[in-house]
């Protein structure tokens, strides 16, 4: 059975480890460890068993090249891209021109419909409120207006990592704001209002309490949209959420947390960006589970082969 690969909502992948997917594509499988429990297990990925590559990243700009590639092997895929109004404090290493360049190159080079805005999270403060939103929102949705069909959006989420990751802005003077649920409402109808003028519907993201007539739910990863854009015929998925609200598609994830040096302060995948900063360091581009190391995962690989293997020749047969 063809199965979605999210690529991923653990690390951007596209703008810091292109390389080590694309090997990973020409030996046809990757690593993963479990986030929760530690697992591991391999993920084939030869074209004949990838339904759908969903990518996600805050800049495509590196990985143009490889999609390319990818076109040229035969793989489908689509984009989850994070593009917001934060200003650098919240988000340190993001070249948002290059981002929005390359973000509107997509749209030509395949379809809005292969594109989900992310518009995430919104982060009500002292320097960001409601008005900031609504005046950068529709600077953004301008420009997109024809290029995209979809914006995701949702509030920040108070992670205890995250609290304690934005804790530091305190120290600079800035306020941050715990908007009540009216609030969010409010604020969300206004952002869709702006959007519906400029041909873009609205999805909110795990936050039922904002759906309405002109905000529907969102599906990050979406057996509909794979359905749409590759199988015409039908597409077989089912839901398998990954928190409250959520009703994404069944998929699996290549990533790793507390990997992804963009350096976002309220980014829910890293600890602390200086442990996640430190691991991009320690990268090496020739090991099948990113985040790990060659030496450690080349045992691992073997470990998984053999207890595969074992449970093949275990198994009864209905024919001896």
């Amino acid at each position: 059975m063809k199965r979605i690969i999210s690529v991923s909502r653990r690390t951007d992948v596209p703008a810091f480890y292109g390389d080590w997917f694309m090997r990973r594509i020409d030996e046809g499988f990757a690593g993963v460890v479990a986030p929760y429990g530690g697992k591991r297990y391999l993920v084939s990925l030869r074209p004949e068993e990838v339904a759908c590559f969903v990518f996600w990243s805050k800049d495509f700009t590196a990985f143009v090249p490889h999609l390319e590639t990818l076109d040229r092997l035969g793989y489908r895929f689509y984009f989850n891209y994070t593009l917001t109004a934060l200003p650098a404090v919240f988000e340190i290493h993001v070249d948002k021109a290059a981002a929005f360049k390359t973000l509107r190159y997509l749209s030509e080079r395949y379809s809005p419909r292969h594109i989900n805005w992310r518009f995430d999270p919104i982060i009500l403060s002292s320097i960001t409120d409601g008005e900031f939103y609504l005046e950068a929102f529709e600077r953004l949705a301008g420009p997109l207006a024809g290029r995209v069909e979809r914006c995701y959006f949702s509030f920040v989420t108070p992670y205890e990592k995250v609290k304690r990751n934005l804790l530091p802005l305190t120290a600079s003077g800035i306020r941050l704001l715990g908007p009540h649920r009216d609030e969010k409402i409010a604020l969300a109808d206004r952002l869709a209002a702006v959007a519906d003028r400029r041909g873009i519907r609205m999805y909110s993201c795990c936050d039922d309490a904002l759906l309405s007539p002109w905000i529907h739910k969102a599906h990050c990863i979406d057996g509909g949209i794979v359905e749409q854009l590759f199988f015409p015929q039908g597409f077989e998925h089912k839901a398998k959420p990954t928190r409250d609200e959520c009703s994404c598609t069944e998929s699996i994830d290549l990533g790793t947390y507390d990997t992804c040096p963009h350096g976002c302060l309220y980014c829910y995948a890293n600890a602390h960006k200086a442990i996640a900063g430190a691991a991009f360091r320690r990268h090496d581009p020739d090991s099948a589970f990113l985040g790990y190391g060659k030496s450690q995962s080349d045992p691992w690989i073997a470990e998984i082969r053999q207890d595969d293997s074992d449970r093949k020749a275990t198994s009864p047969t209905l024919f001896p």
